[in-house]
This record gives structure tokens, sequence and C-alpha cells, in this order.
């Protein structure tokens, strides 16, 4: 049998811009990914939120313009779900030219070189340009903005490609010149079957490896939901397997492809956020598990264990707080225990911060408290200190009757003194509720007498 990593079965010729051999189709030597790249709309994975009959991507894919023109688009989603490979079948829908782009190379003259040749592309032959930009993101202001007068006027169709929001790396006037179409994650159904296809099909692997279950889900669990990664390790697989004079790639020859599954992860962007906000809502949520899960992803992705530690302290306070005060000792020594011994060790304190955070008793009554003495005090409301509070340090304090019938605490049994603490306007008012857990419940029977005492209610 001939091996089809080899470079065999197809002659290695190729086309004048794709790679490709004889027919058009790129060849054997090429990466599996680059192979398998889907042709049409219909051979792509997932997204059928986008490529329904008649949605915008595929009457722009169709070649179809609409009234308005074909529209420019900004792809978002992580990587491997699509992204190029959509840009490509938009390019060859109707009389169009396709132009690449990458935003870690290009420049401002790269992109008005394109724009001119697009302008003139259009007016003399009738060809529309396609100019795929990938990792949008990485362009400053100034380079998004040479971007604007051919899309705005329609010299080229964008396609740009990013992983990060483009809320927050688009600039707006580019943003509401062009259709946002959000990618999802490929599901395990949708690797499997692209899998299944690389096997079997002619410009994949043309049924000369079978996949046993075991290596199929060793892929499918390390390929982190990306297309791209899930066809590189088969491929690599297959190597190994071919090595062996073997057919039926295993789960061990899988594992020497990819031992470790890649985390996606970016410290700037989404990945960031949500790790950081799925981390802090299991802290709040008591599930101590998940939150140890979301802590070793940041901790794997090589996250800032400052800013780990940062977190656990503040959630320490506005999640925990009175319900558990030694919550917050245990998120402070961990925040110093990061500076004192640095990773890997450290983590070990992050763990036990997060399991004790994440298992306490929980109250947001303090946090609560506050802001709604902050609402009253932006309100305007809170008149002037009380005389008998007012500072006496300086001459002339008494004369102005400052502090002169003020009633020391220490004096007075149990320390307490029955006297008017906030302003007038504000007498009575009840800020802080305690919650029934954990320390709390004690605090929320001693608060009743306390206010009952200083507010002459009790003795």
């Amino acid at each position: 049998m001939t091996d089809p990593l080899s470079g065999d079965l197809f002659s290695s010729a190729q086309s004048d811009h794709d790679g490709g051999g004889p027919s058009g189709r790129p060849a054997r030597h090429t990466p599996l990914a680059v192979r398998m790249r889907p042709e049409t709309l219909d051979e792509v994975l997932g997204q059928q939120h986008l490529l329904r009959e008649g949605s915008p991507l595929r009457v722009l894919a169709e070649g179809s313009s609409g009234p308005a023109g074909p529209s420019s688009v900004l792809l978002y989603g992580p990587p491997g779900t699509g992204k190029t490979t959509i840009a490509h079948v938009i390019a060859k829908g109707g009389q169009r030219k396709f132009e690449q782009l990458s935003a870690i190379r290009a420049g401002i003259k790269d992109v008005r070189q394109i724009m001119d040749q697009a302008l003139a592309d259009r007016d003399l032959r009738g060809i529309t340009t396609v100019l795929f930009l990938d990792e949008i993101h990485r362009f400053n202001k100034a380079q998004q903005d040479a971007l604007l007068p051919g899309v705005e006027n329609g010299w080229v169709i964008l396609v740009a490609a990013t992983t990060e929001n483009p809320s927050f790396s688009v600039i707006a006037p580019l943003l509401s010149r062009s259709l946002l179409l959000s990618l999802q994650s490929l599901t395990r159904e949708d690797l499997s079957g692209l899998l299944d296809r690389a096997l079997s099909t002619e410009r994949g692997l043309d049924g000369h490896y079978q996949l046993d279950d075991d290596a199929r889900d060793h892929i499918l669990r390390v390929c982190g939901g990306d297309a791209r990664r899930a066809l590189t390790i088969t491929e690599a697989a297959a190597a190994v397997t071919s090595g062996r004079g073997e057919t039926t790639i295993t789960a061990t020859d899988a594992e020497q492809a990819a031992d470790y599954a890649v985390q996606r992860y970016d410290k700037d962007g989404d990945q960031h956020y949500d790790v950081v906000s799925a981390f802090i809502k299991s802290l709040r949520g008591s599930d101590v598990d998940a939150a140890l899960h979301y802590l070793a992803r940041m901790i794997v992705a090589g996250e800032d264990p400052r800013f780990i530690a940062r977190r656990l302290v503040i959630a320490a306070g506005e999640e925990v707080a009175m319900a558990d005060p030694s919550a917050l000792q245990s998120a402070v020594a961990a925040a110093d225990a990061v500076q004192l011994i640095g990773m890997p060790e450290a983590r070990i304190l992050l763990a036990q911060a997060t399991v004790h955070i994440a298992t306490a008793p929980k109250s947001n009554a303090s946090y609560a408290a506050l802001g709604a003495a902050i609402a009253d005090v932006r309100a305007g409301k809170g008149g002037p200190v009380p005389a008998h509070l007012r500072d006496t340090h300086y001459a002339g304090a008494e004369r102005l009757g400052h502090g002169t019938e003020y009633v020391y605490a220490h004096d007075q049994p149990h320390h307490l003194a029955a006297q008017q603490y906030p302003p007038d306007d504000l007498v009575g008012v009840d800020y802080y509720t305690p919650s029934q857990n954990g320390h709390e419940r004690a605090v929320a029977a001693r608060l009743d007498r306390l206010r009952s005492i200083i507010r002459g209610q009790g003795s």
C-alpha cells in the first residue's frame, strides 16, 4: 500500500497561487489541514447559525451583492473555527480576486497598495477584490484607518478575522461599516465528523488509516475545539503509525503527536476576562471544583499569579466577608506567598485560598451596606457632623461646643455609650443587614443589641 504521507500518490506540481496539484487542489505534501479546507460553505463544519439559506454570509459567498452592494465582514471566534476558510469561500463567489494580509507583518503601505490595485481592478476590469486580513486586532488605529476608504467606497470586500472581541480591538468606524459574525467553538460531533472526512476522502488520508476509539477520544480532547489542530495531530499520529508499519492509529500514536491540550487563553482579551469571571462566580456560588478548574486554567496558561491573588483577596471581602473573616486572612497570606516564594510553589497557597473562599459561608452584607451608604452620600444625604463628635484638638474648639457632650464609650457599662453618631437626617437608618450564614449569624444577634443600646432603646 502506498503511504499517503510519502507524497507518492500525487504529483508535486503546483498551481500558480494556491500550492495545488494539477486539479487545483493542494498537493499531497501540503499539510492535511490545508488539504481538508472546505471549498464551499456546505462543507464548513458547525456555524449553522451563519449558514442558513438567505443569511448575509451565504449571500456574500454566492456572489450576490444585494441592493446595497457586497458587505465587508468581521469574523470573530476562537482559532480553528473556520475564519480563513470562510474568507476563501467568499473569494470564489462571482468575479473576485483574493488578496491576503497578516496584521502581524503588514503595514499601512501594504494596505494602500492593495487598495489602489483593487480600485483599478474594479474600474478597469470589473473584478472585485476580497481582502482577507488575519488578526486585525493587531492593527493599530492608524493602520485600521487606512482600510476605511476601500471599505466605505466598495473597492474591496474586507473579510477580517480576529480572536479578540471586536468591540475592544476594532475601531468604531470600521465596525459600523462591516457585518460582525461570531463563530462558535466546534463541537465534539463536528470535529469527529471532520476526522472521518479526513481519514476517508481522497484529498485527506484516502482510507489508508483507521482511527481507534481511544485515539479519537485523545485527539478530540486535546485539540481544544480547534479543527486545524485536530487535523495536525491526526496527520502527525498517522506518521507515527506509518513508522510502525501499521495502519490503525492508536492512542499511543496520538499521544506521541500531542500529549497535552493547548490552552486557549489571551492575557488581554476575552479568554482572560471570561475565565477569571467564571472563577469569581464559581467562588461566589460555592462550587469549589469549578473554581479549582478555572484556577488551573489560569495557572497552566501562564496568568500572572499576582493577578489571581488580587482577585482572591477581593473575593474574600466581597463574597465571604463577615460570614468567615478568616477567609480574608487566607487570601492575603496567598498574596504574600506569591511575592515571597513565587511560582510554582505559590500555586499551593492560591489553591488553599480558593478552597477556603469557595467552601466558606457567604455574605455580601458589608459590600451591600457600603453601596447603600455611598448611594445616600451621592444623593446629598448626611448633614453636618454632630457637634459632640467633632474634632477638639485645636484651641477654640470647646468654645464652639465641639465635643463638649461627647460620652467616652469605654467609661460606660459594656463599653457602649447611648448617643447620636450619624448626622440628623440619617438617625435610625440601617445600612448593614447581616446574613444568617456562618460567623455573621452571631454578628446579627449582637448587632440588634448594639443598636438598641446606642440608640437609647435599651440598657
